[in-house]
């Protein structure tokens, strides 16, 4: 559960990072985003809206909240 919570947690870092327009040279914001793209490959462009924070909600917001969902699942089925 603290795995699919820390995964979670890079996700919505990443997001708030992007919506507060972060230095993208900064070295803390670039390995945020290259964990959040590696962490979120699979749901990259599944949405494409023409609102670049918009685009970064769905984009890395969704596989957030399903890491957490499936994350947590497991880890009450096998408690």
């Amino acid at each position: 559960m603290v795995v699919t919570d820390v995964v979670a947690g890079i996700l919505g870092l990443w997001i708030v990072l992007y919506v507060l327009d972060a230095n993208p040279s900064n070295d803390f914001a670039h390995w945020v985003h290259s964990a959040a793209d590696w962490l979120s490959a699979w749901a990259h462009d599944l949405f494409t809206p023409s609102e670049g924070w918009l685009r970064t909600l769905f984009n890395y917001g969704i596989p957030a909240v399903l890491y957490l969902f499936v994350g947590h699942t497991l880890a009450g089925r096998l408690k």
